[in-house]
């Protein structure tokens, strides 16, 4: 059993729809698993819709569909990508897989998203390409980000995991950029266990997506009656999403409006409920632009200290409370230090936020958010008094 299992308020749980199983046996009944059948396409149509992309390729995992989306980007030896160090390994390992270099930038003190302020000092001639991660499901500045990529002939390649059903002035993350991704694990607002989509929004990468998701031959072609016999004609790979983990996405996807506004209201919940710990200088919430509407994947404090984050998740573990930590900066990791580098060395904003946050338990099951919200209030009572 695992700790999150013991947990009275675990951090997440992963939520059904009520009809996963029902797809599923639909997938048993026909007798066809493998990849880029009915299922998959369904899904690759789903998302269509939902986000306005040109085309979706739904993949074995978020890190499957960063990997493809370094490789249509053309990711070669000594190319560099901006990226920010607040992120997950996946991020830097598509480039470094590539031979490519991962340029860390600083983020914002407010959403904890790349700072876009910081994108043009790290520009140099071998640059290739700038990634946005939207942290949270919240948007990173993407006007401001696109205009300055345009100027220096970049690439934006969103990778927006944790974005599904989260919007930037109107646009679903992952549509913003050349290509996005999205990441469907279980951890995720809309998931599959594991499992992911890339979102090609370029029409000029759209033929070269099919040959690379299919291992680099042209059976898509052939499939459409299009030639007679398919072949080997690019570099690819084998990303994709079989039919019983499409099945289970797609239920989820059908669910995902209700899921999400459940998650926002939740989202909503904690900010109204917490205010009074901001107001005493005990914490930070997290922060929304108004061009943004986030998805409430993840409601985030940042507290005083190192010390003091340590010791609050510590006080709500022994109550069975599961709390949870963030990144780890990619750029002061070994692997980091071997493969990448930062613009400056050292950035102040992403060492501050990984050493004070704090994630809450978030999933649309959550019954006991009051619950979590007293005994963060008891923490600071005790810790200090105040409140009393």
């Amino acid at each position: 059993m695992t700790k999150a299992e013991t947990m009275a308020i675990p951090f997440s749980d992963p939520v059904l729809t009520g009809k996963e199983l029902e797809y599923i046996g639909e997938v048993f009944h026909r007798g066809r698993f493998a990849g880029d059948g009915r299922f998959s396409r369904l899904c690759a149509g789903k998302l269509e819709e939902l986000t306005g992309c040109r085309k979706a390729f739904p993949v074995s995992s978020g890190t499957s569909a960063l990997e493809m989306m370094m490789m249509l980007a053309g990711i070669g030896a000594g190319d560099e990508v901006i990226m920010p160090s607040f992120t997950f390994s996946s991020t830097a390992n598509a480039v470094v897989l590539r031979g490519g270099i991962p340029v860390f930038i600083d983020i914002r003190e407010d959403t904890l998203n790349m700072d876009e302020e910081k994108i043009e000092a790290a520009v140099t001639p071998r640059t290739k390409a700038v990634v946005p991660v939207h942290y949270g499901g919240v948007a990173c500045a993407m006007d401001r980000i696109s205009s300055i990529a345009a100027r220096h002939g970049l690439l934006v390649l969103e990778d927006a995991a944790h974005g599904i059903f989260a919007r930037y002035r109107g646009k679903h993350l992952g549509t913003l950029g050349h290509m996005g991704i999205l990441s469907f694990h279980e951890t995720k607002n809309v998931h599959c266990g594991e499992g992911g989509a890339l979102l090609v929004n370029d029409p000029g990468l759209l033929d070269r997506a099919e040959i690379v998701e299919e291992n680099g031959t042209d059976r898509r072609r052939f499939l459409q009656g299009e030639i007679s016999e398919y072949s080997w004609v690019d570099e690819g790979s084998s990303y994709l999403m079989n039919e019983v983990t499409a099945a289970f996405l797609l239920a989820q996807l059908e669910g995902g409006e209700a899921i999400t506004a459940a998650r926002r209201a939740l989202w909503t919940e904690y900010h109204e409920s917490l205010e009074s710990l901001e107001k005493a200088g005990c914490i930070r919430r997290p922060v929304v632009p108004r061009d943004c509407l986030h998805n409430g994947h993840i409601y985030a404090l940042l507290l005083r200290s190192s010390a003091e984050r340590k010791d609050a998740l510590e006080f709500l573990k022994e109550r069975g409370v599961g709390g949870a930590f963030h990144f780890i900066p990619l750029g002061t990791s070994k692997a980091g230090r071997c493969f990448c580098r930062s613009v400056p060395e050292f950035l102040p904003v992403t060492a501050g936020a990984s050493e004070r946050i704090l994630r809450l338990p978030l999933h649309s099951g959550l019954r006991d958010l009051q619950v979590v919200v007293s005994l963060l209030r008891k923490f600071f009572i005790e810790r200090e008094g105040v409140f009393s």
